[in-house]
């Protein structure tokens, strides 16, 4: 707190703000009973500089980040408000809609969060084009408990609350509406997950065709972490023939190596993600006069550049499965995704990890990637890297190989060698 005005007069010597020019701040708040008492706080504070403020209630993440690119673009982005945003995403999907397809009911996981009450607004601009049955909807149950993305994603399992058939089609919000993950059972009730990987890779595919179609030449790439399956790289780089970029773990990362391509889709594992369009791209697609390029001007006019919008994403994806004639599992079906299992290692001190080569890599302790680069070698498929926590001191490993059991054994061989190299505290990593 002490430097805080250092730090603030950084931030506009850097940026070339002019503080004397008029400014806005632009609150909302999630539905959890903190938000009321945090934005009047925002609200205090920007009276104290004098300066203006416009309270939006309540509304998802993404929903504000729609908001503020609309003023920020004197509205060529959209209309600046809640219906706007509604209005804009509807009218972008329904002139997507084919009609040969039948709408099966869409069970969605609201997480108890403000994605629930948002989805039910949205349905009232949908018609009859989606069935959706919101689960977990707030009325009874807590944030995030036992429900969610996240909760789906860490456990591998169905949410509570939503009974589920087999290859009946699910979705998964985060709670505050800014990730989606897609999952369902198969034949013999095994749980099937498609997560961020998979919706980059069905996008890219989307894109590319109608790229391809209309014969127009544009850098379209994907941005993954090192988290992303192996399989997905795999698939885009050498089934689709699309670049792939790794970065760091973080979504700013992955948005700004994105703005280097034409088309850059992003998204990362837990389902975070989105699309964005160069102004150049932009205009190319609109001086080639074909359905191809039609449909996808109103893709565009779909998605969220903004930020990851579980609300938007869920209309890609949903425009897509329509216009290929997918059920999820046509979609898992594109590749089979490779074992993976993420660990913790309780160490001394975290900052002794070292990493480059966008976190895959580890150069410090000495020793710890050579030990790493041996035991991969030694496991069809194997693949792992280890990274330090950005808030507690553990050392996060990640490993995938052919098999479950392989992956197991590579993902403790790798934390024990973290544990004897990095400081390692506590019990040893040992598998259950």
């Amino acid at each position: 707190a002490d430097n805080l005005g250092s730090l603030l007069e950084n931030i506009v010597k850097e940026t070339g703000l002019d503080l004397t020019a008029k400014s806005r701040v632009c609150i909302a708040r999630d539905t959890r009973p903190s938000g009321l008492q945090l934005a009047e706080a925002v609200m205090n504070g920007v009276k104290a500089i004098q300066a203006d403020y416009q309270d939006y209630g309540i509304l998802s993440t993404p929903q504000l980040h729609y908001i503020v690119r609309c003023i920020n673009t004197n509205r060529l982005y959209g209309e600046p408000t809640e219906e706007g945003y509604y209005k804009k995403l509807s009218h972008a999907f329904l002139k997507l809609q084919t009609t040969s397809h039948t709408k099966s009911e869409i069970k969605l996981d609201g997480a108890n969060g403000v994605g629930a009450d948002k989805i039910k607004l949205l349905k009232s601009y949908l018609g009859n084009s989606l069935n959706i049955s919101v689960y977990n909807d707030g009325t009874q149950g807590k944030l995030n408990d036992k429900c969610g993305a996240d909760y789906v994603k860490i456990n591998q399992s169905l949410p509570e609350g939503i009974h589920v058939l087999p290859y009946e089609k699910c979705v998964s919000f985060d709670g505050d509406a800014d990730r989606i993950l897609y999952f369902y059972v198969n034949k013999d009730n095994e749980f099937k997950l498609l997560d961020g990987d998979k919706m980059s890779t069905l996008i890219a595919d989307f894109i590319k065709d109608l790229l391809m179609k209309a014969n127009l030449n544009l850098n379209l790439g994907v941005i993954q972490t090192a988290y992303a399956n192996g399989r997905s790289t795999q698939y885009l780089q050498h089934s689709l023939g699309v670049p792939v970029s790794c970065v760091k773990t973080g979504v700013k990362h992955l948005h700004h190596k994105a703005l280097e391509y034409d088309i850059g889709v992003y998204f990362e594992a837990n389902g975070h993600g989105t699309v964005v369009f160069s102004d150049a791209a932009l205009e190319k697609i609109k001086s080639v006069k074909s359905k191809e390029m039609s449909d996808l001007l109103d893709f565009i006019d779909l998605v969220n550049q903004t930020v990851g919008d579980a609300i938007s994403d869920f209309l890609i994806i949903e425009t897509i499965l329509n216009q290929k004639g997918y059920s999820l599992d046509d979609w898992n079906s594109m590749y089979s995704d490779l074992p993976n299992r993420q660990l913790k290692v309780k160490v001394k001190d975290r900052t002794v990890i070292k990493t480059i080569k966008a976190e895959t890599e580890t150069t410090s302790p000495e020793g710890l990637q050579e030990e790493i680069n041996k035991l991969v070698s030694k496991v069809a498929a194997g693949r792992s890297f280890v990274r330090p926590s950005g808030t507690e001191d553990v050392v996060r490993v990640y490993a995938e190989a052919d098999t479950r059991s392989l992956t197991e054994e590579l993902a403790y061989a790798v934390a024990n060698k973290v544990y004897d190299l990095a400081g390692g505290i506590g019990p040893r990593p040992q598998a259950s």
